[in-house]
C-alpha cells in the first residue's frame, strides 16, 4: 500500500523570509525546578543542533498563579545574554495577552506594555512570531489590530499569530490586521482531533497559515493511557511505532505532520535527549489505512 506523502522539510513563516522546521519546541515548564541558565542552555543546543528552529514560549510561562510572572522568558533570555549567537539561529516565538489576575486583556495600553516586556525579559529587540495567547471578549478586533500592527510597523515583532481562536475570532483580527495573520496555535493531539472536523485546519490551509500544535501528546496522556478510549489510541500508534523501530511519542507526532496541512507540533519535553529525538519523527511514514486507524480510535466510533 502506497504512503501518504512526506511532511514538508520546511514552512514558511509568511512572508518573512523565515522558514520553519516541521517541528517546534515548547518552553512552558523552562523555568520549573530551579533550572539554570546553563542547564537551559542544554536544551536550547538540543533543539537547534536537531535542526528545531522554532522556540515557543510565553509571557505566562512559568507562573504558578502567585510568582513567575516571565520567568521562562527571563530564563531564555539569560541564555541569549551569554550566547547571542543563537539568536540567529532560532524563530523566537512567544505569545501574551494574559494578564493575572485577570483573565485575558487585549487592550491597546497592555498589549504595548507586554509587547515591551517581553521584549526586555527575552534581551532582543523584536521577536519573529508573536501570538495572542487566548482571545479577549472584551476587546474590539479593530483596537487589537492596530496595536499590533503598530508593533510591526516598530520592528518589535516581525510576524503574528494567535492561539486558541476561533474561526470567527481568526476571522475577524485578520480582517482588521494590515500585517495578517501567519500562524494559528490550537491544541491538537491524537487524543484532541476537533480541529479535523471543525474547520480549523481547512482554515489553516485557505489561508496559508502554519498550524502549531500545543500539547501534541495529550498531555502526556499518550504515554500513560488510562482509559479505553486512550489506550485504543495508543495501540494504534504502537503498531506503526514498532514496525517502524520508533516510540510513541514520535508516531503521535508523525501523525500530525501526516495531515495536508503540515501540522508543526511543539514537542514540550525539557530533557535534552527526548527533544533531539523528537526530530527523527520525520522519517515515520504513514499508509492511508494506519492514519485512519488512529483517528477512528480517538473518535471512540466508526467513521460515517
Amino acid at each position: 500500500m502506497s504512503l501518504l506523502p512526506a511532511p514538508p522539510a520546511s514552512r514558511p513563516l509568511g512572508v518573512s523570509g523565515l522558514s520553519v522546521f516541521p517541528i517546534a519546541w515548547g518552553m512552558w515548564r523552562l523555568a520549573e525546578n530551579g533550572r539554570t541558565a546553563a542547564e537551559a542552555a542544554r536544551l536550547v543546543h538540543a533543539a537547534l543542533d536537531a535542526g528545531i528552529n522554532l522556540l515557543d514560549t510565553a509571557d505566562i510561562y512559568g507562573f504558578d498563579g502567585v510568582d513567575g510572572f516571565g520567568d521562562a522568558e527571563a530564563l531564555l533570555g539569560d541564555v541569549l545574554v551569554t550566547e547571542p549567537s543563537l539568536r540567529d539561529r532560532m524563530i523566537l516565538a512567544t505569545k501574551g495577552g494574559i494578564r493575572p489576575p485577570l483573565p485575558y486583556d487585549q487592550s491597546p495600553a497592555y498589549l504595548a506594555e507586554a509587547i515591551d516586556a517581553s521584549l526586555r525579559r527575552l534581551r532582543t529587540d523584536h521577536v519573529d512570531l508573536w501570538q495572542i495567547h487566548r482571545p479577549d471578549i472584551l476587546a474590539h478586533p479593530q483596537e487589537v489590530a492596530r496595536a499590533l500592527d503598530d508593533a510591526v510597523a516598530a520592528g518589535k515583532i516581525r510576524t503574528l499569530g494567535v492561539s486558541n481562536f476561533t474561526l470567527a475570532q481568526t476571522d475577524a483580527l485578520n480582517g482588521f490586521l494590515g500585517n495578517k495573520i501567519v500562524s494559528t496555535q490550537p491544541e491538537i493531539s491524537p487524543l484532541r482531533i476537533d480541529c479535523f472536523e471543525n474547520g480549523e485546519l481547512d482554515r489553516a490551509m485557505t489561508l496559508g497559515l502554519i498550524a502549531l500544535a500545543w500539547s501534541p501528546l495529550g498531555g502526556g496522556r499518550l504515554l500513560a493511557p488510562n482509559t479505553e478510549r486512550e489506550k485504543a489510541v495508543a495501540a494504534a500508534l504502537d503498531g506503526v511505532a514498532e514496525a517502524q523501530n520508533v516510540s510513541r511519542e514520535l508516531a503521535a507526532y508523525s501523525w500530525l505532520m501526516a495531515h495536508p496541512a503540515g501540522i508543526v507540533p511543539i514537542a514540550g519535553s525539557q530533557r535534552a535527549e527526548r527533544i533531539g529525538e523528537a526530530a527523527k519523527a520525520l522519517d515515520v511514514r504513514w499508509t492511508r489505512a494506519e492514519w485512519y486507524e488512529v483517528l477512528v480510535a480517538a473518535r471512540g466510533a466508526p467513521l460515517p
